[in-house]
């Protein structure tokens, strides 16, 4: 059955003004003047929108760019959209929020559809006020989920980075300054900083701020597939999008980025180079939409020098380098640091209230703090939980302190691990900051380095590999 363009939309009341968006919507539909039309009214509302004709052409559109949306007609003549559909949702749900549109759908249809993850199901002739609203609440929900998968922060919510020294208002301001535009920005601090905090706050003050941010840690990427997880991979005429894509029009973030293994390194520099990629096992340009901030707390310029880091990366990621003060720099900030984690915590966790009486911040303001603002927010957890009145005096503090003391002086000769990984990533990240600490006492020797870990030399080149340590020639 042939609709009428005419006849797609019914008269609807006057909508209110909606700021414009830019969201990229992708309209799979076999009829062009339905195609057209509401190609046209999005594109009046500020979205982008870009039209497929039929399944084949649909899939061509996303190996090229995933859609923020899809709007997916029932039925076409070379694939129906629930076949279509059940294709998206290998992994149980579509990639990007889809909505159905349909002349003659029936409730079995629409169930179905709901079934493979559709967010909504319309029927033709569909009102104006519907689909733009229908529209609008699709995103919104795909944003909510995207922002929901990314809480994993241990922090409580930190609007902003916190202080009013001046290293902290000058670094504010730097921020201020870089989120009006797109260069990729290199945040240089201790581990512990908040490295992570000011990349959400520079995506917050850009004019990305409505798209994903995505976090990934540099230690969960030294595995042999791990440009798989970066560049997404096609596969078995599956397509499966990489952190890269997730975070399209958004910021990617990415943490300790000098843990990355040297291939990862090369194909992550071509990428910035050209603003554009192919996926793994995919032959596509895919272009790179995502704002690019890396986090170290490694000196990158000696990793080069040493051979561990790729000199290309290091230009692309460092056009604009911040460096980020340890707290220890900037003891003024701690008080207003002690007040925001304690009503951080009592906040979120129900606890009570308690104030650092002058004593104990001063003793605080003493300490070193190696672990910088993370040791301090775990140390305002703790005191909130096992004490007691309202006020935190200065024997508690130094009771406090002690075995602080005494793990960083078991920790010296550590390595750092982030203990929020999985078990597998954990033990790859320990095993190849492990092995690379030990191949540098070997001078680069890997017969030496058999001996001091007690690995047969065949097998152990086999582990470095796998772990993603490269060899200069001769070794």
């Amino acid at each position: 059955m042939r609709l009428d363009a005419k006849s797609l939309f019914f008269e609807s009341s006057t909508l209110s003004n909606r700021p414009m968006a830019s969201n990229q919507i992708l309209i799979v539909d076999d009829e062009p003047d339905i195609r057209s039309l509401v190609q046209e009214i999005l594109v009046d509302e500020g979205y982008q929108v870009e039209i497929a004709d039929g399944a084949a052409a649909a899939r061509a559109a996303l190996r090229t760019r995933r859609p923020d949306l899809v709007l997916l007609d029932v039925w076409m003549p070379d694939t129906d959209g629930i076949s279509l559909l059940r294709e998206w949702s290998q992994d149980g749900r579509p990639p990007m929020p889809v909505v159905m549109m349909s002349g003659h759908g029936t409730i079995e249809t629409a169930v179905e559809a709901t079934r493979l993850g559709a967010y909504d199901f319309i029927e033709k002739p569909i009102s104006l006020a519907k689909l733009l609203l229908t529209v609008e609440r699709a995103l919104e929900a795909h944003r909510l989920v995207q922002e929901n998968e990314g809480l994993r922060r241990r922090l409580p919510e930190t609007p902003e980075p916190i202080g009013s020294s001046k290293a902290m208002v000058e670094l504010r301001a730097q921020i201020e300054r870089a989120a009006q535009t797109d260069a990729c920005v290199l945040l240089e601090g201790e581990p512990g900083s908040g490295k992570q905090v000011l990349a959400r706050f520079l995506h917050e003050r850009s004019n990305r701020r409505d798209r994903p941010f995505v976090v990934v840690s540099g230690g969960a990427l030294i595995k042999p597939d791990a440009a798989r997880d970066l560049f997404g991979f096609e596969e078995g005429g599956e397509l499966h999008y990489g952190l890269i894509e997730q975070a399209q029009g958004g910021t990617l973030f990415l943490d300790e980025v000098a843990v990355l293994g040297g291939e990862l390194q090369s194909r992550l520099a071509a990428a910035l180079a050209a603003r554009q990629f192919t996926r793994v096992g995919g032959q596509d340009l895919v272009p790179l939409q995502a704002r690019i901030v890396s986090g170290t707390s490694k000196d990158l310029t000696r990793e080069v020098s040493e051979g561990r880091f790729a000199e290309a990366l290091l230009y692309q990621l460092r056009i604009l380098p911040m460096r980020v003060t340890p707290l220890r720099e900037r003891p003024e900030d701690i008080p207003e640091l002690l007040r925001h984690f304690a009503e951080s915590f009592a906040d979120r966790d129900q606890l009570p209230y308690r104030r650092f009486n002058v004593a104990a911040q001063n003793r605080m303001r003493q300490y070193s703090w190696p672990g910088n603002v993370r040791e301090l927010s775990n140390m305002v957890q703790r005191l909130l939980i096992m004490g007691q009145g309202d006020e935190i005096e200065l024997a508690e503090v130094e009771a406090a302190l002690g075995p602080l003391r005494a793990d960083r002086a078991r920790s010296e000769n550590s390595l750092e691990i982030d203990l929020g990984l999985p078990l597998r990533e954990a033990r790859e990240q320990f095993e190849r900051e492990y092995l690379v600490h030990q191949l540098r006492l070997a001078g680069g020797s890997v017969g030496r380095l058999a001996k001091a870990v007690g690995l047969e030399r065949t097998h152990l080149y086999r582990k470095l590999r796998a772990l993603g340590v490269e060899l200069k020639d001769g070794d």
